[in-house]
């Protein structure tokens, strides 16, 4: 009976499968594309979202003004992130605001962002706004 697996299991690893590979890539390369555009679509969607949370509280905290916020995604994964959808995660923050100039602001937000991201102080870039 061993016999009989060995044998079927060495006849499976055997036989070639770069033909129907070769020919199952062509078939399948526009669902795959197709598939990879929706993540990419949801995660900006997912991204611009988030975004758009952090500035209407950033724009909640004195001192700051009016301010803008993008957001980079890289493939660092953090089991302890805020933010991480699959295999990405907020990884640097760039933020504009009208109260920058204000040192005491710009620390303010600096810190609020290391602790919502988990993120390093050098990630994290608060510039004044026009």
């Amino acid at each position: 009976m061993i016999l009989l697996l060995l044998g079927l299991l060495l006849t499976v690893i055997a036989l070639p499968v770069s033909d129907k590979k070769d020919s199952s890539l062509a078939a399948g390369s526009e669902s795959s594309s197709f598939f990879a555009d929706t993540s990419y679509e949801s995660t900006e969607a997912e991204r611009t979202t988030l975004e758009k949370k952090l500035e209407d509280l950033l724009s909640q905290v004195e001192g700051v003004g009016k301010v803008r916020v993008i957001l980079m995604t890289g493939e660092e994964k953090d089991s302890s992130s805020f933010y991480s959808s699959g295999k990405e995660a907020v990884t640097g923050v760039l933020i504009a605001a009208q109260g920058a100039d204000n040192s005491v602001v710009s620390r303010n937000i600096v810190e609020g962002v290391m602790a919502l991201f988990q993120l390093d102080a050098h990630k994290i870039k608060v510039i004044k706004m026009k």
